[in-house]
């Protein structure tokens, strides 16, 4: 059974973060699908320097790292 998720009432497929191979908190899910959506697509464009960055970010800070309040998020959403 697949579940969509409908953004800005247009159907979507559900998110995959597990396909980004990167370490992702929990806390991720809480958010609204559109919140998840954009760290998705942020998280899918950085560079490979930035997903460096980011893993150590995650492994350092633990449940304590929240991407969404992340300077490099804030600078990339500022950029759109």
């Amino acid at each position: 059974m697949n579940i969509y998720i409908y953004i800005n009432n247009q159907m979507s497929e559900p998110i995959n973060f597990e396909i980004l191979n990167l370490p992702i908190s929990d806390t991720i899910k809480t958010y609204s699908k559109e919140k998840q959506k954009e760290i998705f697509n942020y998280l899918q464009e950085m560079n490979k320097h930035n997903r460096k960055a980011y893993i150590i970010a995650h492994e350092h800070l633990g449940t304590s790292f929240n991407i969404y309040k992340s300077n490099g998020y804030k600078e990339w959403k500022k950029n759109l």
